[in-house]
């Protein structure tokens, strides 16, 4: 089969670039003829037909009143993305394209380009774009489930969308304009979701097309080997540095807890981050950037546990998968899919999300009973080598694209 594979980041930035990447993988390596296609990028590896990526798109810089206007634009309709799709997609010829986060800097301008030469096409969903106009479903720094039912001017009102009325208002604008005016989405033939919770979360607020469950898989052939024990004590948290991962929270928490924190990871948080241990002088915390591959790998298997004290609602989080197939459970908040991965005494512990003395108790307790840790740890693993491997993703994807081409040729 050949396949091409939709993602705006095609280098490792986030979980949706990380997820994107490893599917392409996992289907080369199974023979099929893979292709990707999104924005260009210096870090981009190996893309071949590079001339047809859509130039790099930055909105969180800088803007003249000119560029937001445009970029307002882009966001609503892009022709050069559906052009130079347009143009790959005759060149290349795909029998599949399955998209992930197309959203603004791609728009979905290209579903037009896709539909319009019949080509089946799915959905990986990495967030809550299609219910909700900000991504995240949080609004003030707590989860919101106020645009349920396609009332999205809510966002402009809360200006949910980094605080700024006006890319409020633009996210509204953009969500009525392809779901109530273009019907757009319509297009997709199938949407994955990586999370039970995600799936019934977009149906109950009110997305429209058909939603099958597919988790992200862990490919440990080429990790380094497990460790059920570890080398220092001190526990770790991955991933990005922002206001809704919990951060703050889990900082409360390991004041005087008697255990080490590494964060890894980066993003708008980290002065705030680096600010506060300094002025608080907390010497068991250290920020250790941003990190990958095997540095990270040994930084998560030389820890006790890794900790996820989101406060939004995750939707099945790589970095659990991935520590879990390094041999360590996971502490992490009870919202979103977290609690799909993470269950109580046999692969880890939850504690209520933004709850800092349930999160202190519950390190506690992990610390307490650490000889129960190992244990947890090889519970982890297997669930990733039963579960979550390679294969049983691939047999599972298989099915989900046969199924799309039966959706996509009922359309004719």
């Amino acid at each position: 089969m050949r396949i091409l594979l939709i993602n705006k980041f095609l280098y490792p930035k986030g979980g949706d670039a990380i997820s994107t990447l490893a599917t392409g993988r996992l289907l080369s390596e199974r023979g099929h003829e893979v292709f990707s296609w999104g924005m260009d990028n210096p870090e981009n590896r190996d893309i071949p037909l590079k001339q047809y990526l859509v130039p790099h798109v930055n909105y969180n810089g800088e803007l003249s009143g000119r560029d937001k206007f445009r970029a307002a634009l882009n966001i609503l309709y892009s022709f050069e993305a559906k052009k130079r799709l347009a143009a790959l997609l005759e060149k290349i010829k795909p029998d599949m394209v399955h998209l992930n986060n197309f959203a603004h800097q791609l728009s979905p301008s290209i579903l037009d380009a896709i539909k319009s030469r019949r080509i089946p096409a799915v959905m990986t969903m990495r967030d809550y774009k299609m219910v909700c106009p900000s991504y995240a479903m949080i609004s003030g720094g707590r989860p919101c489930e106020k645009c349920e039912g396609g009332r999205y001017y809510n966002c402009f009102l809360r200006r949910c969308t980094k605080s700024s009325t006006f890319k409020s208002l633009v996210n509204v604008c953009e969500m009525y304009l392809h779901h109530d005016l273009l019907h757009i989405y319509g297009k997709i033939d199938l949407y994955i979701s990586p999370s039970r919770f995600l799936l019934d979360k977009v149906k109950k607020m009110g997305l429209k097309g058909k939603v099958r469950y597919l988790p992200n898989f862990a490919d440990i052939s080429g990790s380094i080997a497990p460790d059920f024990r570890w080398k220092a004590e001190e526990i770790v948290y991955v991933g990005r540095l922002s206001h809704e991962k919990g951060l703050h929270t889990l900082v409360d928490a390991v004041k005087g807890a008697g255990v080490g924190l590494k964060i890894i990871g980066d993003g708008p948080l980290k002065e705030d981050l680096e600010d506060r241990i300094r002025k608080e002088k907390m010497e068991n915390i250290r920020l250790m950037g941003y990190m990958k591959g095997g540095a990270l790998q040994e930084a998560v298997r030389d820890s006790m546990f890794l900790v996820i004290p989101s406060e939004w609602y995750e939707n099945n989080p790589r970095s659990v998968i991935e520590a879990f197939a390094l041999g360590k459970p996971a502490l992490g908040a009870r919202i979103g899919g977290i609690p799909e991965l993470v269950r109580d005494g046999e692969t880890g512990f939850t504690f209520e999300a933004g709850n800092v003395s349930d999160l202190k108790a519950k390190i506690g307790r992990m610390l307490q009973e650490r000889d129960k840790l190992p244990g947890m740890g090889q519970n982890a693993r297997q669930f990733v080598e039963r579960d979550l491997n390679p294969q049983t993703h691939y047999m599972r994807l298989m099915e989900l694209y046969g199924k799309a081409i039966e959706i996509n040729r009922a359309r004719r």
